[in-house]
């Protein structure tokens, strides 16, 4: 997760800042030797992968941070979240690949980092190989599951990804649905909203917001991610080179990079990459085939699907772009995803305005998308200036999924009031919008441009 803001560096050195100036920042990261002795290592294809880790280090973060964004627990030195970013060798396209932190991995023979023990290949979840050999065996962990060669690799923490939101003046992020956490504290009513280091920290890292978990937070970063690249490309920084220098002071702060990729690979990839923008970048997450796959001592794992997998990895070497035969989405046109099936949805409507015939249009636009409308509306006690959907808390995730429909509606909690929804359109209603129902156990295979997910 901290890894999306690391990707922003290589953009933001398109800014064709001087050497000197690149030269000083680099000189402020932390350098391991991710590929000591590594052998046997996957043929190199075209253009650079770069391996993007985040780690759940906060030790730098205040206490009043911590009680804000609710980090006071003890971190596992594992990684939070993990990329694959493919540059290709036009250096026109990058492609971020998500690697699910709960993914069945095999892990090759190695000695335990802390304990000093060898081990033979043993089966883990892939996070698990930092905790145990560090970024060394946490790449040959990667390289041996997807046949890609990792040329660079790059580490974060929650202290740069806060730093750079922050030095950038925030990131705007849009929901359709209320997000609501109360593991890390996120609270967003629908709408757009730019959020600062701490809160986007809390939007990045949520995992308990609907049945997707872990699924749907990695979605959620790959929409951060390309709202911070929008954010870097449009903001004037590659244009001003104290802002510049400002941000990469930031991000570098807390990274940690292997000793290969310094100053002249900053800059040369930098410069490259001028034209670098959201449309220019592609999003998915690894195909899973099985989402409950229990291991004997490690329990739920989420196993790969072999085939669709490999098809990946070999796009990724082959240096071809995955959305290259999808034919390009309007972002304002794209069914919402939601978290119940809007057939299960019984809804009522009634019409809180002067406006003939309205409830009518409503009730047959929502059932157009797939809701269980009455198809009998009926007129409301009282006018009602906004649009108001009245819920038993009981069937709040039903509840969130017909407010994806109807952008602005309010959510009204009314215990008691049973499984049937009730939706009171008021004079703000100006449409419908259509929805799509993702099943957590069966996760779609999508691939996403950058600026099809950004507001």
């Amino acid at each position: 997760m901290r890894a999306v803001t690391t990707l922003s560096v290589v953009v933001l050195a398109s800014a064709g800042i001087g050497h000197a100036v690149v030269t000083s920042l680099d000189a402020g990261i932390a350098r391991i030797d991710a590929f000591k002795d590594m052998k046997n290592r996957p043929r190199a294809g075209h253009g650079m992968n770069l391996l993007l880790v985040g780690t759940d280090g906060r030790d730098k973060i205040s206490e009043q941070d911590r009680r804000a964004y609710r980090l006071g627990g003890q971190p596992c030195h594992c990684t939070d979240t993990m990329m694959i970013v493919h540059i290709s060798e036009d250096r026109e396209r990058a492609t971020v690949v998500s690697l699910p932190r709960d993914s069945y991995a095999d892990m090759p023979a190695h000695v335990d980092q802390n304990s000093g023990r060898r081990h033979g290949p043993h089966p883990v979840k892939l996070n698990a190989a930092y905790a145990e050999g560090g970024p060394q065996l946490t790449i040959r962990t990667v390289e041996n599951m997807t046949h890609v060669k990792i040329d660079h690799y790059l580490e974060v923490d929650f202290t740069s990804f806060m730093r750079t939101v922050d030095v950038l003046g925030g990131v705007k992020v849009c929901t359709p649905t209320p997000l609501k956490d109360k593991y890390t504290g996120l609270d967003l009513a629908p709408g757009t909203h730019t959020l600062l280091g701490g809160q986007a920290l809390q939007y990045v890292r949520a995992r308990h917001l609907d049945g997707a978990s872990d699924l749907g937070r990695m979605k959620r970063q790959q929409r951060f991610l390309a709202a911070l690249l929008d954010k870097a490309t449009s903001s004037g920084v590659l244009l001003n080179p104290m802002r510049f220098r400002d941000v990469t002071r930031a991000v570098l702060g807390s990274v940690r990079a292997d000793a290969g990729f310094g100053t002249d690979e900053l800059l040369d990839l930098g410069r490259a990459m001028r034209n670098f923008s959201p449309s220019s970048s592609e999003f998915t997450t690894v195909p899973i085939g099985q989402m409950n796959f229990q291991v004997k001592g490690i329990g739920s794992t989420l196993k790969w699907d072999p085939a669709k997998a490999e098809r990946l990895f070999g796009a990724v070497r082959d240096d071809r772009p995955l959305a290259a035969d999808q034919p390009r989405r309007d972002p304002a046109a794209a069914p919402v995803p939601v978290e119940v099936a809007p057939d299960t949805i019984r809804v009522q409507v009634a019409n809180g305005t002067g406006t003939a015939g309205l409830a009518k249009r409503v009730d047959a636009a929502l059932a157009a998308t797939g809701f269980a409308t009455t198809r009998q509306p009926v007129t409301a006690p009282a006018r009602v200036p906004r649009t108001v959907i009245s819920y038993d808390p009981r069937w709040d995730r039903s509840a969130r999924s017909l407010a994806a429909a109807l952008p602005g509606a309010e959510l009204r909690a009314v215990p008691g009031q049973g499984p049937m929804l009730k939706v009171t359109a008021g004079a703000d209603f100006t449409n419908v919008r259509k929805v799509r129902f993702e099943d957590p156990a069966r996760p779609e295979e999508t691939v996403v441009r950058g600026n099809e997910v950004v507001c």
